[in-house]
């Protein structure tokens, strides 16, 4: 019991220190509310901030913390059904998982009914609610909540519509620790202590760490300027196809030539370029309205086994028509009729020019702008505006060009003649759309769990693929529209011993090893563990870290180490994305593996703590923290020794307790969890030199 009241006593003393960083994105209200037949409904309601989820109560075993709402009453309550939920749904696929996941975002409710098995008197009745959420960078700890409400019928049982319940109570889930204000941090000290079972460690001071290198705070940006970027190398791709790169000296050339007053001609074509970006903005408009109608359609396209296949089947039938065995065009309606309202002069002859030019070339252009669609629908950003951005870089590059050789029309006689080059342009393309089909095809098959395309598997049809472009460009095969006798140039032949490069880097992914490989091509191989080489004992990339910080300090002692505790979380998403991306990088590892010790602490772990050290702490207004499991003790120690309750989070101790360096939280780059990891640990190298 001394454990318990200490634990009490620590966190109400702190919760007057501690303010900061605590986050609390989910905020919920209570009530009871009556129904006919002498019926109840307890409802949870979730609020829900903006960037963060919460998960569905229906997930998949190990993939992530299931919201669990229990209603109970010392009085006497009799269940009816199950919970439901309600709220904005969305249902999407989990690479860090490989399973599918369901979670809902602003607002949900989590409702019970029940009936009281003693009608005619006040019964309380608790209900407490287990979740965890999380935002694209950070997951916190599972949380567990409790609130209570008093129901105080006062008609005998048959007459529902005289039982009087008390009005909507609203008690908002604020933790306990960021409820109370800034006070006496000299108070927080007096209650520290040596005991190893006491969760406040005197040792630790975060907010005073031994230095202050390494730690800036990764940035959680949007992959927005990537999409303008691959749209705009595309629209770049797509000038020297066939189906457009002749245009360009015809059509500079009218603008340049077409009339005696040069300057007029310039801005004409300016104007011309405007257009083509215009419409090419203009075509993600109707995903911006799709979107509006029905805000979850994106997650349901990306993580839709169906779609994917689909995809997969369309990538297959670009690359037919960049091979050159038939063309994807536009009915020639529509290109009559816009080439037509080219005579109407002026600005609006220019748009229908840009419009007609747009259109003609969709046989080369279609294909490319498929792939940046596909690319950005099953993408996990806002879709909308990555294909804005995407087609914005795509018409951005073509009014660029345009642009550029209407001011400087010299520049055309420095343009490359039309060629059989262009139609090896066509093929290589098609080559990449195979490779491409192959990630849709790969994650309709981790969504329905069929495991059949394995990374091995994977990684051998990219191989033969890459075989197959280094025989084309070699002249050994040809397509179609190739000449007969193609001529093999010097660029032909520097694209193909790049591919030979790539078939020798992509045999390593097939080769044992004990760390990862193929690392630069995460997010397109499917997951480490889809497998034939995946063993679940293998640990964390070959580590067994310890689960419990005490024995971890004294490891760190005896082996005169400094000591990483790593927060995290069997269903925290972003710690398997850190642990697979970044962990696994060859500068990274053998960091982990040889330069500390490792703690590994996770807040979700279910298992119950002894009876002695189970307590619930009263937060006041009929709300309660239970702290009655593994991962609710690892939390707690994470809240009132880091001020923090985020995951992933990293902190490096010295072997005595003290913190080296300011801890950092989130999924975060290489470079950036690098430079806090040999921060800490070239400080405590100096610090040995020095004693």
């Amino acid at each position: 019991m001394k454990l318990k009241h200490f634990l009490v006593l620590s966190l109400l003393f702190l919760s007057q220190v501690f303010a900061a960083q605590i986050k609390n994105p989910v905020k919920f209200s209570y009530s009871v509310n009556p129904l006919p037949n002498n019926e109840y409904e307890a409802v949870l309601t979730a609020t829900i901030d903006k960037n963060w989820k919460i998960y569905s109560k229906d997930l998949p075993p190990d993939s992530g913390i299931p919201t669990e709402m229990i209603v109970r009453s010392k009085q006497g309550i009799e269940l009816i059904g199950g919970v439901v939920e309600v709220g904005k749904k969305h249902d999407e696929f989990s690479e860090a998982f490989g399973v599918q996941i369901v979670y809902y975002s602003d607002r949900a409710l989590f409702k019970q009914k029940f009936r009281l098995k003693n009608n005619a008197a006040p019964a309380t009745v608790t209900a407490e609610i287990t979740y965890m959420t999380c935002d694209d960078r950070i997951c916190l700890a599972p949380n567990t909540l409790e609130f209570d409400q008093t129901i105080k019928p006062t008609a005998a049982a048959g007459s529902s519509e005289e039982v009087e319940v008390p009005a909507e109570v609203t008690q908002t889930a604020d933790s306990a620790i960021t409820a109370a204000p800034e006070e006496a941090p000299v108070a927080a000290s007096k209650i520290v202590t040596e005991n190893k079972k006491d969760l406040k460690v005197a040792t630790i001071d975060f907010q005073n760490p031994l230095t202050n290198c390494g730690t800036e705070a990764p940035q959680n940006s949007e992959n927005f300027s990537t999409y303008l970027l691959l749209g705009f190398i595309g629209g770049l791709i797509a000038l020297l196809t066939p189906c457009v790169f002749p245009m360009i000296p015809l059509t500079v050339s009218f603008f340049t030539k077409g009339t005696l007053n040069k300057s007029k001609g310039k801005r004409d074509a300016i104007i011309y370029g405007f257009f083509i970006l215009l419409i090419f903005v203009l075509l993600s408009v109707p995903f911006h309205i799709i979107d509006g109608i029905a805000g979850n359609i994106f997650n349901q396209i990306s993580t839709s086994v169906w779609l994917n296949v689909a995809f997969f089947i369309i990538f297959l039938f670009f690359a037919g028509s960049f091979f050159g065995y038939y063309d994807i065009t536009l009915p020639s309606a529509i290109a009559n009729r816009s080439s037509k309202a080219e005579d109407a002069g002026g600005i609006i002859g220019i748009f229908f020019m840009a419009l007609t030019l747009v259109i003609v070339s969709f046989s080369c252009t279609g294909p490319i702008l498929g792939s940046l669609l596909g690319s950005a629908v099953t993408g996990s950003a806002d879709v909308p505006m990555l294909l804005t951005l995407a087609l914005a870089g795509f018409g951005l590059s073509w009014a660029i060009v345009f642009g550029l050789l209407a001011l400087f029309p010299q520049a055309l006689q420095n343009l490359p003649k039309s060629g059989g080059w262009m139609n090896t342009v066509k093929v290589v393309l098609g080559f990449i759309e195979l490779g491409l089909a192959l990630k849709f095809l790969s994650k309709a098959d981790l969504v329905s769990k069929t495991f059949f395309l394995k990374r091995e598997l994977f990684i051998v049809l990219w191989i033969l693929i890459a075989i197959g472009l280094v025989l084309y460009l070699f002249g050994k095969i040809r397509f179609p529209h190739d000449d007969k006798k193609p001529q093999i140039s010097l660029t032909r032949k520097i694209i193909g011993f790049l591919g030979i490069g790539f078939i020798i880097y992509l045999l390593q992914g097939l080769i044992p090893g004990d760390r990862p490989k193929l690392q630069h091509l995460s997010g397109i191989l499917p997951p480490i563990n889809v497998s034939y080489l995946h063993n679940e004992e293998d640990g964390i990339l070959g580590m067994h870290p310890s689960h419990d910080y005490f024995d971890a300090i004294e490891l760190a002692k005896k082996e005169n180490k400094p000591l990483l505790i790593d927060f995290t979380g069997y269903g925290c998403e972003n710690c398997r994305k850190m642990e697979e991306f970044v962990w696994s990088e060859p500068d990274i590892l053998p960091i982990l593996q040889n330069d500390l010790v490792l703690a590994s602490l996770y807040v979700d772990d279910k298992e119950a703590l002894p009876e002695n050290e189970q307590i619930s702490i009263d937060m006041g207004n009929g709300q309660r923290k239970r702290i009655k499991t593994i991962g609710d003790k690892w939390s707690l120690f994470q809240q009132i020794n880091f001020n923090n309750n985020s995951q992933p989070h990293y902190v490096l101790l010295m072997p005595d307790g003290k913190v080296i360096n300011t801890p950092v939280s989130g999924y975060m780059s290489k470079e950036d969890f690098k430079a806090f990891l040999t921060c800490g640990i070239e400080y405590f190298k100096n610090s040995k030199s020095a004693e």
